[in-house]
């Protein structure tokens, strides 16, 4: 059986059980508030490995409405850009919300791109080697006019890590069905270049330099539990 069959699968006997328990698995602990409140300020460091933050140019397009949209879903938000050695920037974005419900699921960058004019010329899955294994990603090259911005982004479900909306929902339900609503993130890399392989590698380093530079103790919840360490 196939990943995409399987996780189908998983989500229709998922979506089964929470329906035939009804208000008995109704979430009412917020994971949120059982683990140490987040400062994405002070959870992402201003030098990761050679890169160092540029604090002279704005981060992206974003337009007033998808940022009011943003502060509206989401408890906190970062954006920020950093510049490495060589004067290559990489764009870093995140945003956490302490209930990773269906509304905070459904701002994915996949969709909020095309929301503010962009195209989306390729989109796939892949991973990132990071120190202690492989983290999930999504990558999608998004353009408008002469701009072409290629993204790297994943999400992160409590303790777990997602990439597409069904592995989100399936996070979502599990945790539901043991009483819990979970807290989450979206981390967001983007570049701005033609040449999509190099602008890749190089979100890729930057993303591993991040989790080198990162305190432990926020690892898991920007990575997920199996790469925290």
């Amino acid at each position: 059986m196939n990943r995409l069959r399987w996780h189908g699968l998983a989500l229709a006997i998922l979506v089964s059980l929470a329906a035939t328990l009804g208000p008995m698995a109704k979430p009412s602990i917020h994971l949120a508030e059982q683990q140490q409140k987040l400062d994405l300020e002070k959870v992402f460091p201003a030098v990761i490995g050679a890169w160092k933050l540029d604090t002279n140019l704005p981060v992206g397009i974003i337009s007033p409405d998808v940022e009011a949209m943003l502060k509206k879903l989401y408890a906190q938000t970062l954006s920020r850009t950093y510049i490495g050695p060589d004067g290559s920037r990489i764009m870093l974005s995140v945003a956490y919300g302490g209930d990773q419900s269906d509304a905070t699921r459904s701002h994915r960058p996949d969709v909020c791109y095309p929301a503010q004019g962009f195209q989306i010329n390729s989109a796939s899955s892949g991973v990132v080697a990071v120190q202690t294994g492989e983290l999930p990603v999504r990558r999608m090259v998004a353009q408008l006019g002469s701009r072409v911005e290629p993204v790297t982004f994943w999400f992160t479900v409590g303790e777990y890590t997602a990439v597409s909306g069904q592995d989100q929902k399936i996070m979502q339900l599990k945790y539901g069905l043991r009483g819990i609503v979970p807290d989450g993130m979206l981390v967001r890399v983007s570049s701005i270049g033609k040449d999509d392989a190099a602008e890749f590698k190089l979100q890729a380093q930057f993303i591993a330099d991040m989790k080198q530079s990162m305190d432990a103790t926020v690892r898991p919840r920007v990575f997920g539990s199996k790469l925290s360490s």
